[in-house]
Parts: structure tokens; sequence; C-alpha cells
């Protein structure tokens, strides 16, 4: 007689990977990848690094959606997935825009505390939409009806207002807005759109329909 598997009951996900989740681990690359030419650029301070690292963002969107659209087309929904595509919205749209930031110039100590708030909110929102799912979903359809609070995606217009300042020459010392000093640290008030954008994420009373 064989001896009992000690195996957890859900060993075997690993092994449940399927064609959506390609496009969602292409997704976690493309964050990956935006961090570390964010990282080349502080380096190098060539803008084609910059620009690339921020073209990494709306890249990173594409394969969100499309691995959506694939799951929905070979009706593969699993939460294997659902968890592979928090974890890669973390890196692309919270990690990876945050440190875009920084490269761009948002380097005071007050920019650090908003900066980390911003990626915090985006753990959370991922992480209260996983449990709350079912809740929200329409009876026995399981799809989800509305977002509480701004989806991480939406960070990517943030990349591009780093961009933006980018071409316009205005990173660094040269960035929109300036800076302050607060007490002991220095604020860029421009990182103050990462504030707000983390805020309206993890709103309850903000509904957005989902498409």
């Amino acid at each position: 007689m064989s001896a009992p598997s000690n195996r957890p009951k859900h060993f075997s996900m690993i092994r449940g990977f399927h064609l959506a989740d390609a496009f969602t681990l292409a997704n976690a690359a493309c964050g990956v990848a935006g961090v570390f030419l964010a990282m080349t650029y502080v380096g190098s301070a060539m803008l084609a690094h910059f620009y690339a690292a921020a073209a990494m963002a709306p890249a990173a969107f594409v394969f969100d959606v499309l691995d959506g659209r694939v799951a929905r087309w070979r009706e593969t929904h699993s939460a294997l997935g659902r968890e592979l595509d928090s974890l890669s919205d973390v890196i692309s749209f919270g990690v990876a825009p945050a440190a875009l930031a920084y490269a761009a110039g948002l380097r005071g100590g007050w920019d650090w505390v908003v900066l980390i708030y911003f990626v915090c909110c985006g753990v959370s929102r991922l992480a209260r939409y996983n449990v709350t799912a079912e809740q929200l979903a329409e009876g026995s359809s399981g799809k989800v009806k509305y977002f509480e609070g701004t989806p991480i995606p939406t960070s990517v217009v943030l990349t591009g207002v780093l961009a933006y300042c980018a071409g316009q020459g205005r990173l660094g010392d040269e960035i929109y807005w300036g800076a302050l000093t607060l007490g002991p640290w220095t604020l860029h008030p421009l990182v103050l759109l990462f504030g707000l954008s983390g805020t309206l994420m993890i709103s309850k009373t903000l509904k957005i329909p989902k498409p």
C-alpha cells in the first residue's frame, strides 16, 4: 500500500496555468523592466532610458487587458489567475510608477512618504478587490458590476505625466511646481498627484462601472 501523500490539497494549482496567465506574466515582466529602466536612467541620465521606462506602463496595460479577454474567451477563470493578476498589477502599476517618479527627481523625504503611501494604497486596493469580488458579483453570473475606488492601472496616467515632464526638459531640479522645504525634508508638490491617485484607489464611496 502506498503511503498517503502529504502534499497540500491545492498543490496541483501550480500546474494550473492557462494561456491568459502568459499575458498576465508579460504584464509583470513589463513592470519589472520599467523598474530596471528607471534605475538605469538614474545612473545614465539618458532620456531614452526614461522614455523606455515610461513606455512599460502602457505595454503592461495592454497585456492586462488581453489576459482578461483571453480568460473570458477560453473560459479559464481561476483563483490562481486572479492572484497572478493582482501581483502583476502591484509591480507594473504600483512599484514601477513610484520608481519612475523617483528617477524623475521626486526624491525628497516627503516624496518618499507619498510614494510609499501610493504603493501601499495600490496593494490594499487589490487585496480588498480579491476578497470582496464574490460579494460584488451579479448573482450566479460571477461578474463584478463595479470597482470600489479607481483601478490601479489608472496610474498609467501618472507615468504619462512624467513622460510629458521629460519631453519638456522638466526633470530633476527643473521638475514642474518646484520644491518646498517642510521641516527636515523636501516635498515636490508634483508628487501629490500620486497621493491623490492612491487615495482614490482605496475610496469606498467611489464606484466605477466595470466593463
